[in-house]
């Protein structure tokens, strides 16, 4: 079995890897739908590209792609949808609070690097009590860039003061762990994700899988 050693912090992807906020953002592309008289989809459908964001909603629920004239005004018709109910369904993870407990009790600093903006990890991190000990939150417009560019990790890494060898990044979608790699970090696949549009996450390259967020801390114990 891998294990991780000389770490001194977890930083975690958000959407897909500590919570899940597919019904929400479902729920925001559905209403689109539904208001345009078209019949209402499941959830499953949208779960498995949620964490492609405004994208990958309205990729399922109307076809279109960021190349089609009319993505800019649905996606900010999405993203006030979102913002009216993104607190409404979302849930964290079974496993995420014991983790994060564990990895304190372990004297770990943890944090979040998400390509969400802060429009939305600022209201939802103030209104979910598990992120009142995150050492940080970077938003995808914290810095100039967002994964796969590794500059948010490092960014997360300045902030908690470590050098970025000394992290391991958590994610459940293939640009997740392009990042970490590129940053020099550690990385996780999160088996238990939405993972993306390329569900394979043997192929990722990531030094390690889990099925679920409390077998993290079987990475970080030596043998």
């Amino acid at each position: 079995m891998f294990y991780f050693e000389n770490i001194d912090a977890v930083l975690f992807d958000l959407d897909g890897t500590l919570i899940d906020s597919a019904p929400d953002l479902g729920a925001a592309a559905d209403q689109m739908r539904v208001s345009r008289g078209m019949p209402s989809l499941a959830l499953d459908a949208y779960r498995p590209l949620a964490g492609s964001g405004a994208r990958g909603m309205l990729a399922v629920a109307f076809g279109i792609t960021p190349q089609d004239p009319q993505f800019d005004s649905m996606r900010e018709e999405f993203f006030c949808n979102y913002e009216n109910c993104m607190t409404q369904r979302t849930y964290v993870f079974e496993g995420v609070d014991e983790m994060i407990q564990q990895l304190a009790r372990a004297g770990l600093k943890w944090g979040v690097v998400t390509n969400k903006s802060a429009r939305f990890t600022d209201p939802l991190s103030r209104a979910m009590p598990l992120f009142a000990t995150a050492g940080t939150v970077i938003s995808g417009d914290t810095t100039p860039y967002a994964k796969p560019h590794p500059e948010p990790l490092f960014e997360a890494a300045r902030r908690l003061g470590l050098e970025p060898a000394r992290c391991i990044y958590v994610g459940d979608d293939e640009r997740d762990i392009q990042a970490g790699l590129a940053a020099g970090m550690g990385t996780v696949a999160a088996d238990y994700g939405y993972l993306g549009e390329k569900a394979d996450t043997a192929d990722w390259g990531a030094h390690a899988r889990i099925k679920s967020p409390i077998d993290l801390l079987k990475l970080l114990n030596k043998p």
